[in-house]
Formats: structure tokens, sequence, C-alpha cells
């Protein structure tokens, strides 16, 4: 299986502090590796969890975020992934059930477009989440804590 992580897994995974969450999310993270899992880091969620440890000058976060990029495998954004992220964008509008302002970049259909293309290569794909609402419109999403 792949596991597609979002900004909020990833944050979790470079927060300094020894908080009882990010030990557990450490821990999972390795059990996945350790269980063979394609564990990947998408370029969507370094760029949501870059800019703010940037904004916020969190330099060391910086270094564990470019740490994990180092240990991952790393998904690019692509012409393909925002082709079909402006499909996913479009029709949750037109549905009604949009992800994002409007005036935003809507980082959950550029990760979920990276998600759907996986699958049509015939690959078994979940993003592993703290926001599974907006995701799970369009794929399988999941908390990171209920991912073995």
């Amino acid at each position: 299986m792949i596991v597609l992580l979002d900004a909020g897994p990833l944050g979790t995974l470079t927060n300094p502090k020894g908080s009882a969450v990010t030990v557990e999310c450490r821990m999972w993270m390795r059990s996945l590796l350790l269980k063979g899992y394609r564990v990947i880091l998408p370029e969507i969620a370094d760029y949501e969890v870059r800019r703010e440890l940037l904004r916020a000058n969190k330099l060391a976060g910086v270094r564990r975020l470019d740490d994990w990029k180092e240990r991952l495998e790393y998904l690019p954004i692509t012409t393909p992934t925002i082709l079909k992220a402006a499909e996913l964008w479009a029709t949750s509008r037109q549905t009604g059930m949009p992800t994002a302002d409007p005036k935003e970049l809507d980082g959950d259909v550029i990760l979920a477009a990276q998600a759907l293309l996986i699958v049509e290569g015939g690959e078994a794909v979940v993003i592993a989440t703290t926001n599974v609402g907006h995701l799970s419109r369009f794929v399988d999403a999941r908390e990171w804590r209920d991912i073995e």
C-alpha cells in the first residue's frame, strides 16, 4: 500500500516538542516503514508545512522537514496533477461541495489529484490526514492514526 502524507501528520512529524501526539506520530511512521509501506511526501504537503515554518522562522522545523524529505519518497507536482486538480476543483464547486475558498490554491484537490493518478496506475493508496472530511470526497483518506 502507498500512504500519502497530508500536511497535518507531516507537521506533527516535524514538531520538535516531544508531546504525546508527536511521539505517537513518529512511532506510527516507523511502523509503516518497517511494514514495507511506501510512504510518500507530496510536494503540496511539503509546501504547506514549509511555508508556515518559514513564516514563523522555525528553522529547526525546516531542517526536520528536509530530513523527512530525504528519507521518504517525494512526489512532485506535475502537469497531469494540476490538470486533474482543476477538474476536481471545478466539480466540487459545481456540486456545491468546495474544499476551500474560491481564491485559495486548494492544496486538498492537488493532493487528491495525486492520489487519483496513482490509483489510475493500479496502486492502492490512502491519504494520511487530519482533514478526512474534504479529502474523502475524492479518495480514500483516513485519520493518520487509523492507518496500520
